[in-house]
């Protein structure tokens, strides 16, 4: 089991361990732990969070692989965004479970893996075909504005390294699938996500060349949204419809454009809460009318009292993908 979130580990241990057929043999809070004891322990079975510290689920996957080959992966995880599920599967992850599914859907995904078969959670089967190529082998057809679906979520990270983990993780997912990305992040998070994507040996000077990767401040864009100590509803559908204009950069109306974001952040960092709240819920609306998909990540040091903090779950409330988050 593993999770950097200790009361998530506990829960989910304790439910499987009611099954008399399984037992948890270890745990671990991080990625580098995990591959230790995936290695060390050869288990049947690994329940694998993706926001890791140290090391994100799905580089730890790729390593567990060569060092325990014949454990089966299921991801745990709160991330909703297909590319990134694609990816985790093609890392020989056998399946993908949504958290906030866990309830009815984590011993079915275990029947089904450690029988020999995939389990996809409800919400995205439909989305993910798990047997096609590598991203990087296959074009992906442009989706009609008309029919797509947007995904706006959230995510809250244990410090900032699991923070640009995660945002190069889905970043470089969204390159591979030819899709625009706009960062906006604070300086140090934007210089380490770009040191990550160059470790991974992503052509991030390629991409920032062509206009398929643009970046800047959260406070830049704050400012063009602002009024007074609120976010404009007009202001904000102009700037995002801005932003998702100049990414598309020529490619017309179809381009699905990725957007990495910590701008409510920010505002919830300077103590400004319901303009944070506020801000979600515009963005959530102006992101659905230009058909961009937007993941939002939080610090969990900003929530003291974590899930019980009323905060956090108005947070989750403003996000259409997300019930409760990692």
């Amino acid at each position: 089991m593993v999770d950097d979130y200790e009361p998530w580990r506990r829960f989910v241990s304790s439910a499987v361990q009611r099954s008399p057929e399984l037992q948890v043999v270890g745990e671990a809070s991080d990625g580098i732990g995990a591959v230790q004891k995936a290695g060390d322990l050869q288990p049947d079975l690994i329940l694998l969070d993706i926001g890791l510290p140290e090391l994100n689920g799905i580089e730890a996957a790729r390593q567990i692989r060569n060092l325990s080959p014949d454990s089966k992966i299921i991801f745990i995880t709160e991330n909703r965004a297909p590319e990134i599920a694609r990816e985790a599967l093609r890392t020989g992850g056998s399946g993908y479970l949504i958290k906030s599914a866990a309830g009815s859907e984590l011993f079915q995904a275990i029947d089904a893996v450690l029988g020999g078969r995939r389990f996809v959670t409800n919400g995205l089967a439909g989305l993910i075909e798990t047997d096609e190529p590598p991203l990087s082998e296959k074009t992906i057809a442009p989706r009609d504005n008309h029919q797509a679906t947007t995904l706006h979520e959230v995510e809250f990270y244990s410090d900032d390294a699991a923070f640009v983990d995660a945002f190069a993780c889905g970043i470089k997912a969204a390159l591979k699938a030819g899709n625009p990305v706009v960062v906006i992040a604070t300086q140090p998070h934007r210089s380490a996500i770009l040191e990550r994507l160059q470790a991974d040996q992503v052509n991030v000077n390629a991409a920032i060349e062509n206009g398929d990767y643009r970046a800047g401040d959260p406070s830049d864009t704050l400012l063009a949204i602002m009024e007074g100590d609120m976010p404009d509803p007009a202001l904000c559908t102009k700037v995002v419809h801005a932003l998702v204009r100049r990414a598309c950069n020529g490619r017309g109306q179809h381009a699905r454009v990725a957007i990495f974001g910590e701008c409510a952040p920010t505002l919830l960092a300077d103590g400004n809460v319901e303009a944070a709240v506020r801000l979600e819920h515009l963005w959530e609306d102006a992101t659905k009318r230009c058909q961009a998909d937007t993941l939002c990540g939080y610090l969990w040091s900003a929530f003291p009292e974590k899930e019980n903090n009323p905060v956090f779950k108005r947070i989750c409330a403003a996000h259409a993908s997300s019930t409760e988050c990692n």
